[in-house]
């Protein structure tokens, strides 16, 4: 039987989230990879989902082919921002859906190196608790 330990934050309600202790990510199940994550041209780079030659195409065409390859989900162009894509249950198309973990950790978007401390609610996540196996 498995239950869920730990707090009830609502990803979608700010207000229940915890204040941010670096601990708390070894034992999160990476809730805040749910959230919208908004990219530039030079994370897209870095991801390597982007050649560094292709950056300097225009914004729309790159858009179009990221949506096409199911990188992004949408590109506001008046501020050339780009939202990854998620999957179906909602968590970002980068995360293990085993292990929980980012699996670009190293080349992550300045989005997610700079969480919590800018966000929805800056110094606070939405911190779940793994979920445990009972014997």
């Amino acid at each position: 039987m498995k239950r869920h330990r730990g707090s009830h934050c609502d990803v979608e309600r700010p207000s229940t989230w915890v204040s941010y202790r670096a601990k708390l990510c070894r034992t999160c199940q990476a809730t805040c990879c749910s959230l919208p994550v908004e990219v530039r041209i030079d994370d897209l780079v870095r991801m390597k989902l982007v050649d560094p030659f292709d950056a300097g195409d225009p914004p729309k065409q790159l858009a179009r082919r990221l949506q096409k390859q199911g990188m992004i989900e949408h590109f506001n162009f008046k501020n050339q921002v780009y939202t990854l894509a998620r999957r179906a249950d909602g968590d970002c198309i980068f995360l293990d859906p085993s292990s929980r973990r980012c699996t670009v950790y190293s080349q992550r978007p300045a989005t997610c190196r700079n969480h919590p401390q800018v966000g929805p609610r800056p110094g606070y996540c939405a911190y779940r608790e793994q979920v445990v196996a009972e014997n």
